[in-house]
């Protein structure tokens, strides 16, 4: 049987090897251990010749890493073992790399979303071996290639457009530029004679209550292998066939009689079976297996309608779904630090938020197996992107062919997983040739038409052809119609946090969202990592060097302003922007809910970050929940009571996602903020599954007598809504009144608050006494005589415990409110 002998364990070291560039004497002197899988960041990081990246504006000065060429080298030992073809397999190699074996140039990659195949048979000896992979400066070779093919439109003054390479890595609005080189996936040998498994592709179909898997096996011959006849065989679910493998190629066909459907999260069980194939000589000696867990589903994107509107609804095993999404960017600006227990954190994270699906965003890398794999396991949907991202990309060669290598590469190996539902050609890249002024610049040279329209899904149809293809990010479905037509396909919503109030989310009814968001900062222990400046301010330069969005801290500063007074001071503009974002969210998943069927879908921008910024995403760079994954995990819920402006007035919604009938009471309240409840009214409602009711205020509930004081309150089933008839900034909030205990409990603290009068939007920000606190829940609105139990996660013990209810760690709207009032000039 074939032998595979990984190369990680083996001595790496790490070599600067250019000239007339930035390096550093300490950097040019010598080479250093190096770790493989990594990069060339987190190598001189970990020998100490470098600043963290990540901290203050360190990233400013090292920039010099992409501009300069870096060499990997190890020695390794080399046991013949008697097969005819030893292959040196690179999984991942960022971007511009030469290998070399014993003195011998095994060959070029330009590319770090490929792998890549080196037969090295007649180069290997017994013994010690000197395996070196030089990777020359991306910067260069974008050079090289804008002379040979011209220049393209970026949305980001850098070349990313220009090379097969993780775009982010060059900047992002939300990210540092800090361009990578190395051996960032696995590196090692594969022996092998006669034959080998190159490639396995089972496509899964379910119909008529049978599963039927369709194996495509192609197979690599050694030249001794090359008339030699082979079987291949499969199993699955208790079914297995074998067939003979003529020249390069064969197919078996598998039928499971009614197999056990594979579900996405709230919808059903997540069952998976084991597929596995091996490939036989004549002897019956296995020569290669391969074993992979598929599961059983069927999936569609129904886009049916007519020319005035049409759907973008996902159907998996017959059941319309609306899709509660987050995008997904890298993890790390070094993607080689996000192992599998990492991506078990961030994806668990998102099951737990309420997520069903999980967009890979186009400008950051197709993601390891464990990714999709856990996917799978947590019933997570995938929408995976080409890697396409907000620019003009050329189509000419050396580009053309390497984009074709990478989609096949791709689209096999993740054609196994269950959880993948849609390929997407780009983000963002029809929308800006329609909109972003290409055109002129462009004089009609190519900008990646053809990668999108023709190629990709030609791919897609070739090797997975059980999944739907979309052209792009957002796309109406026709390349004479707006790409972000709000009658048709997808649509991305940035007008919105570019320059409106969040409440006109509201005025919009997309039939799916794929991209919207607001920002605010990271949370304040991560922060204080980032950011080492003795006092804190929204606008210092170090601050400000985590905001990469062009206008951002002024989109936080007006976002707030159309409802607050200007705050107090750093920890109430910290507080408020977290709490404008949580809102934000809230009000525009919570309105294209409630319009079901008419939207099928909100995804996030965005689950998370890759290092700590202000941005939009749920979850920061330091991996803790920011206060909008909370107001999400509630909006998310598979059931939802929701007020909502209608024509007749504010309406409660109660959306039911659940495969049964909600049966249940409503209560609506009109509220004093001091008083408590001044009218109500209970309502017995039914919810037919996967559908909507609205429940119309009474004219008498919903008239306040005094709009400064009272609210309205909507109840069911635990979940809750407000409906507020004026701005944070006009209403009178009381006086913050509340007895608060904090008691030790197994793992943390127990803090209890009973609120005297209303308190809106509680927050404990238990990260300000202890970095690795967290708390179960946050944005609670306690009406008068409420109390609520929140539970502090802590390894620490605290020598006063009572910090977590006291200033400023205990936040509510009404005390910044009040406080913003207090330090308000007063008129001359």
């Amino acid at each position: 049987m074939d032998r595979h002998h990984p190369l990680s364990t083996a001595n790496w070291t790490l070599r600067h090897v250019g000239v007339d560039d930035a390096a550093p004497d300490a950097v040019r002197a010598g080479p250093v251990p190096a770790s493989v899988p990594g990069c060339v960041h987190t190598d001189l990081l970990a020998a100490g010749l470098i600043e963290d990246p990540y901290i203050d504006d360190a990233e400013l000065r090292l920039r010099w890493i992409g501009r300069t060429d870096w060499e990997y080298g190890c020695t390794f030992v080399w046991n013949p073992d008697g097969h005819e073809r030893v292959d040196l397999v690179c999984e991942g190699l960022d971007t511009v790399a030469e290998p070399t074996l014993n003195g011998r140039h095994l060959g070029g990659t330009r590319n770090m979303h490929r792998t890549y195949r080196f037969d090295v048979t007649d180069d290997l000896r017994a013994g010690d071996n000197d395996l070196v992979v030089r990777f020359d400066s991306a910067y260069r070779y974008t050079d090289s290639i804008a002379a040979t093919v011209g220049d393209r439109p970026n949305a980001y003054p850098e070349p990313s457009n220009l090379i097969r390479k993780m775009a982010c890595n060059y900047g992002w609005d939300w990210g540092p530029t800090l361009v990578t080189a190395g051996i960032w996936r696995p590196i090692g040998l594969h022996a092998w004679s006669t034959a080998r498994l190159a490639r396995v592709r089972p496509q899964v179909t379910v119909t008529d209550g049978i599963g039927t898997v369709e194996v495509h096996i192609d197979v690599e011959r050694t030249t001794a292998g090359a008339d030699v006849p082979l079987t291949v065989s499969a199993t699955v679910g208790g079914v297995r066939a074998t067939g003979v493998a003529a020249g390069d190629t064969a197919v078996l066909t598998l039928q499971v009689p009614d197999p056990t459907l594979w579900w996405p999260r709230g919808y059903g069980d997540q069952h998976r079976y084991d597929l596995a194939v091996e490939l036989r000589d004549p002897a019956g000696e296995v020569l290669g297996a391969w074993q992979r867990r598929i599961g059983f589903r069927t999936v569609e994107l129904d886009t049916s309608g007519d020319t005035t509107r049409s759907r973008f609804t996902f159907v998996v095993n017959g059941v319309p779904i609306f899709v509660r999404g987050v995008n997904w960017i890298p993890d790390d600006c070094f993607p080689s630090r996000v192992d599998r227990d990492r991506y078990d954190q961030r994806l668990t994270q998102a099951a737990e938020m309420g997520v069903d699906m999980v967009r890979v965003w186009g400008g950051g890398v197709y993601e390891s197996d464990d990714f999709y794999d856990l996917c799978d396991e947590k019933g997570l949907l995938v929408w995976q992107d080409f890697l396409f991202a907000c620019a003009a990309y050329p189509e000419e060669e050396p580009l053309w062919s390497e984009v074709a290598a990478e989609a096949r590469d791709n689209v096999a190996r993740l054609a196994p997983h269950p959880s993948l539902v849609l390929w997407n050609g780009n983000n963002e890249n029809i929308w800006g040739y329609d909109v972003w002024k290409w055109r002129e610049p462009l004089a009609g040279r190519s900008w990646g038409e053809r990668y999108y329209y023709e190629l990709l899904p030609q791919i897609v149809a070739e090797v997975d052809p059980g999944r739907p293809y979309w052209a792009g990010s957002p796309w109406s479905g026709d390349p004479r119609r707006d790409p972000n037509d709000f009658d048709h396909g997808c649509v991305h919503i940035w007008d919105v946090w570019n320059g409106r109030d969040y409440l006109a989310y509201r005025e919009m009814l997309p039939p799916f969202v794929s991209e919207f968001g607001w920002q605010s900062p990271a949370n304040w222990a991560t922060i204080r990592r980032a950011v080492t400046e003795s006092e804190l301010r929204q606008d210092s330069p170090l601050m400000l060097h985590h905001q990469k969005a062009v206008g951002g801290q002024a989109n936080l500063d007006r976002g707030l302003a159309r409802h607050f007074p200007t705050p107090a001071g750093f920890d109430d503009w910290h507080y408020l922007t977290q709490v404008n974002h949580a809102r934000a969210m809230s009000v525009g998943v919570e309105h294209w809910r409630a319009a079901w069927p008419d939207c099928a879908g909100a995804i996030v921008w965005q689950l998370n970050d890759c290092w700590p910024v202000a941005s939009w995403a749920a979850v920061d760079g330091d991996g803790r929940r920011k206060p909008v994954w909370y107001a999400l995990r509630r909006a998310f819920a598979d059931r939802l009571v929701t007020v909502q402006p209608r024509p007749a007035g504010p309406t409660a919604v109660l959306v039911n996602q659940t495969a049964q009938p909600w049966s249940e009471t409503l209560h609506l309240r009109r509220v004093d903020v001091t008083a408590g409840t001044l009218a109500e009214q209970a309502v017995a409602v039914t919810v037919a599954p996967r559908a909507t009711v609205e429940i119309p205020y009474p004219e008498e509930l919903a008239t306040p007598g005094d709009p400064a004081c009272e609210l309205l309150v909507a109840d069911a089933g635990g979940s809750r809504s407000t409906w507020w008839f004026v701005v944070d900034r006009d209403v009178n909030y009381p006086a913050p009144d509340a007895e608060c205990t904090v008691t030790a409990e197994p793992g943390g603290y127990a803090v209890r608050i009973r609120a005297r009068a209303l308190l809106r939007d509680v927050v404990v920000q238990a990260d300000r006494v202890a970095p690795d606190a967290e708390v179960d829940d946050a944005l609670l609105t306690l009406l008068p005589g409420e109390e609520a139990v929140l539970h502090v996660l802590t390894e620490q013990r605290l020598a006063d415990p009572t910090v977590l209810v006291a200033d400023p760690v205990l936040r509510s709207v009404g005390a910044a409110v009040r406080r913003a009032a207090v330090e308000l000039p007063t008129a001359p």
